[in-house]
């Protein structure tokens, strides 16, 4: 289908159908002046030739209807010719043949008739010859530019299919970078409230602490709170586009401190650290290693809280980084709200790293095993 004409393109139109009839019209006129009882003829082939202009506004929604009536015209009028020609071009464009194919004919016949109309003459026969040549090359012409039009149309739908998948891939990459904030304030968050949880059942039910043990685990509570707001800003602070750097992230140099932490806390950790020449470690492999240690914590004192908890860490250039965490399996214990997404989380991480994870309970223990590559510099 064709696309609307703007209004320069329809004048174009005009004027090139306009161009022929002012031509043949020229002619009339100067064959009157040498013949004036030719005026009744003259009248009447511009008359036709008006009436063709006027047809040629139903050319696009009547196409081949208004060709064959201007084509008609031409019969007996020379200044309906451009008209005719404009509204034969406008239905070759719709490049349908059961249309173009017998309003070519019929405009070649009233070719033929208007030729030999004063008789058959080495002039009649060279307006013949003539006019057959432009109308196949009109019709050719009129192809071009249904080619021009399905290329510029063609070249609209790719404008339109790259901008389509540019907005794909932006929402995307949104996406993505919602995912990995909600991965980071997961582990933060659930780290955190997993310690405020596991130290405040403390206040709750146990009844022998002094004033001093009660003092302590307050203190706790309240840093442990200011540590969660605090990581919790700084993961929020990715969402921000000021240009601010990001606030440096914990790695494989941190776990240490980590076990610090939970062991503060009243999490029991036995750790076994082989790791060697861990300055080598790429920062966004320590950084997801650290995540691995800290979620499995977390998981270890939502399932299996006051249990002992083993944690190994083995690994060198070349050979990979290996992270094994092992807790008694808790046996009619509820889960604490959020069970289950951890491992997702782990899994997700662990992927992400380029990683495998396996988990399994042997004899009476959950064992996570994490291996995440670590090149060997060349």
């Amino acid at each position: 289908m064709n696309r609307p004409l703007d209004r320069r393109a329809s004048a174009v139109r005009y004027v090139c159908a306009v161009l022929p009839m002012l031509f043949h019209g020229t002619i009339l006129i100067w064959v009157v002046s040498r013949s004036p009882d030719r005026i009744v003829p003259t009248v009447v082939d511009i008359s036709l030739g008006i009436a063709g202009l006027v047809l040629m506004r139903w050319r696009r929604r009547l196409p081949w209807q208004t060709a064959l009536a201007t084509a008609l015209l031409t019969s007996f009028s020379t200044t309906a010719t451009g008209p005719a020609q404009v509204a034969y071009v406008s239905l070759v464009t719709h490049r349908r043949w059961r249309w173009t194919l017998p309003v070519a004919a019929t405009s070649w016949l009233c070719l033929l008739v208007n030729s030999v109309r004063y008789g058959l003459s080495q002039a009649a026969v060279v307006t013949l010859v003539t006019g057959t040549a432009i109308l196949g090359g009109l019709t050719l012409f009129g192809l071009y530019l249904r080619g021009i039009r399905d290329l510029e149309a063609s070249r609209r739908e790719a404008a339109r299919a790259a901008e389509r998948e540019r907005l794909r891939q932006i929402e995307q990459a949104k996406l993505a970078e919602r995912a990995k904030i909600a991965q980071e304030m997961h582990d933060v968050l659930a780290h955190r409230m997993s310690l405020l949880s596991m130290l405040a059942g403390g206040l709750a039910y146990r009844k022998d602490l002094g004033p001093e043990e009660t003092r302590e685990i307050a203190l706790a509570i309240q840093e442990n709170a200011h540590r969660s707001l605090n990581e919790l800003r700084a993961v929020l602070g990715t969402l921000r586009r000021d240009g601010a750097l990001e606030a440096p992230q914990p790695g494989l140099e941190h776990v240490g401190a980590l076990f610090e932490e939970v062991r503060a806390a009243g999490q029991r950790v036995e750790v076994v650290d082989t790791v060697e020449d861990r300055e080598s470690l790429p920062t966004q492999t320590g950084r997801h290693a650290y995540r691995i240690v800290q979620e499995a914590l977390t998981n270890a004192r939502k399932h299996a809280p006051g249990s002992r908890v083993a944690a190994e860490l083995d690994g060198r250039p070349g050979k990979g980084l290996r992270i094994r965490v092992s807790n008694p399996v808790s046996h009619g214990r509820p889960a604490s709200p959020g069970g289950g997404l951890g491992l997702v989380g782990l899994a997700e991480r662990t992927r992400m790293a380029g990683g495998t994870l396996g988990h399994a309970v042997r004899q009476g223990h959950f064992v996570l095993d994490v291996r995440l590559p670590w090149e060997a510099d060349p």
